[in-house]
C-alpha cells in the first residue's frame, strides 16, 4: 500500500536501525519488489497528468547531458484565462525524448494521489517535509552531470533500469543550499555502484555526490526528497525568540567607552545563553512538529452544510504528523500547523483512533473508540469544519 510504503514496507526491509543509525549517514539499497511500487505511477497515469494539468516549465522540463533543454524547443506561447503561458508541443516533446533528453516533473505528489500518499507516509517516517519528483529517460544519456543534492533522497525505481554511482562526501561535508562554499569537489572513490530495477530503492544522503545514467532502454523513477533540521535551523529559531527580549532589541553602543561596550557584550551573551538553555533540541523539534504543514484538502459539502456523518461515511485524518493531545480540565486540545484546536474531552478517544487508523469509516471509528455513533458524528462535524478530517 502506498500509504504505508515507507513506514511499514521500507522500514521492515531495511531494519530497525533505519532511523537511528543509517538515515542521512549511509547509502542504503533495498529491493521491495515491483509489486510494492507498481501502483505508484504508470505511463497511463503520466499521460493523464500531462493531458489534464496544463503544466509548463520549470514545473515540467527537459534536461540533456547536464544542461537544461531550452524550453522554446518544445513549447509555444499560449494563454489560459487571459494569462500568458507556455504550452508543450507534443511532437517536439517526443523528439527531444527520443534524442536522449530526460523528463523532470517537480512535486508530482501534488498531482497524483498514490504518490501523494507515499510522500505523506515518508513525512510520517522522517518527520520532515518531503516532495516527490519524477525522472523519465530513454537511452543511455543522462540529464545531469555528477552532482550532490541539498536534501536527503529515497530513489524508487518504477519502470526499466538506471545506473547509479554514489561517491559519498566531497571536500565539504554536510553542504547546504544556502551555503558559504559551493566550490567543493567530489571524491575519487565510489561507495556504491549498481543498476536500479523496478521495486528497488536507494537512499542517498544530503551532500553525497552521485552519477546517474540511462542503460539503453526506458527508465522511470521517483525521487522522494526531504530536508532535515540542522543546528542552523535551531539557531534561527533562537534568534526569533530573542526578538522578544527587550535588551536584544537595543542599539549596540558603538560610541560608548570600551568598558561599557564590554559590559553590553557580556549582557548579550547572558541573554543568548538563557535562551539557548530554554530552547533545547527537544523543545525546538516539538515546536517544529507543531507547525508541520498539512495537505490542502477540502470537504466542501460536509464542512459548509454540516451534514451528519453516517456509519458508512469515509473518514480520513488530515494532519500528517500525529499531534499530541493536551488535557485542560473538561477539554482536550491538539496543535496542527501552528494552530491550537480545543474540543470537549469526549473527543479524545475519537482523535486517538483517528491517529492510529488514519482512514476508516465513521462506524469503524465509533466501534474502535468506544464512542456511540451519534456522539462520534458530532465530533466529526466539528473536526471537518477545522480541516482536521476529510469526509466522503
Amino acid at each position: 500500500m502506498t500509504d504505508r510504503l515507507f513506514t511499514e514496507t521500507l522500514r521492515a526491509a531495511v531494519g530497525d536501525d533505519l532511523l537511528s543509525a543509517r538515515l542521512s549517514s549511509d547509502v542504503i539499497f533495498t529491493d521491495l519488489g515491483p509489486d510494492a511500487v507498481r501502483s505508484l505511477l504508470t505511463f497511463d497515469d503520466l499521460d493523464e497528468i500531462l493531458r489534464t494539468r496544463e503544466l509548463e516549465p520549470p514545473r515540467v522540463r527537459l534536461h540533456k547531458r547536464g544542461k537544461p533543454v531550452p524550453a522554446a524547443r518544445y513549447t509555444e506561447p499560449g494563454e489560459a484565462s487571459g494569462t500568458a503561458r507556455s504550452v508543450i508541443r507534443p511532437e517536439d516533446f517526443y523528439r527531444e525524448l527520443r534524442e536522449g533528453a530526460s523528463l523532470v516533473m517537480d512535486a508530482i505528489d501534488r498531482l497524483h494521489p498514490p504518490v501523494r500518499a507515499a510522500t505523506d507516509d515518508l513525512m510520517r517516517l522522517v518527520r520532515e517535509r518531503a516532495q516527490a519528483n519524477l525522472y523519465l529517460i530513454w537511452g543511455d544519456s543522462h540529464g545531469f552531470d555528477t552532482h550532490w543534492d541539498d536534501h536527503d533522497t529515497f530513489v524508487v525505481q518504477l519502470v526499466g533500469e538506471k545506473s547509479w554511482q554514489v561517491h559519498g562526501h566531497g571536500s565539504r561535508t554536510y553542504p547546504m543550499k544556502v551555503d558559504a562554499d559551493h566550490t567543493h569537489t567530489p571524491p575519487e572513490d565510489t561507495l556504491w555502484d549498481g543498476v536500479l530495477r523496478p521495486g528497488q530503492v536507494l537512499h542517498v544522503p544530503r551532500g553525497w555526490w552521485h552519477t546517474v545514467r540511462g542503460t539503453g532502454g526506458v527508465s522511470m523513477h521517483l525521487t522522494f526528497g526531504f530536508t532535515r533540521a540542522t543546528g542552523i535551523d535551531w539557531a534561527r529559531a533562537l534568534l526569533d525568540r530573542l526578538q522578544e527580549v527587550e535588551f536584544m532589541r537595543r542599539d549596540l553602543p558603538r560610541f560608548a567607552a570600551p568598558d561599557e561596550r564590554a559590559k553590553h557584550h557580556n549582557e548579550l551573551l547572558r541573554h543568548l545563553a538563557d535562551a539557548a538553555k530554554e530552547l533545547d533540541v527537544d523543545a525546538f523539534l516539538d515546536g517544529r512538529d507543531a507547525r508541520f504543514p498539512r495537505r490542502r484538502s477540502f470537504s466542501l459539502a460536509w464542512a459548509v452544510e454540516g451534514n451528519v456523518p453516517g456509519p458508512d461515511t469515509r473518514v480520513e485524518f488530515v494532519p500528517l504528523l500525529t499531534p499530541p493531545v493536551e488535557h485542560d480540565g473538561t477539554q482536550v486540545s491538539v496543535t496542527v500547523s501552528g494552530r491550537r484546536y480545543r474540543f470537549p474531552s469526549v473527543a479524545e478517544p475519537v482523535l486517538a483512533e483517528l491517529a492510529r487508523g488514519r482512514e476508516l469509516t465513521a462506524g469503524e471509528l465509533a466501534e474502535r473508540s468506544g464512542t456511540p455513533m451519534p456522539l462520534t458524528a458530532e465530533v466529526l462535524r466539528a473536526l471537518v469544519r477545522h480541516q482536521l478530517v476529510l469526509l466522503r
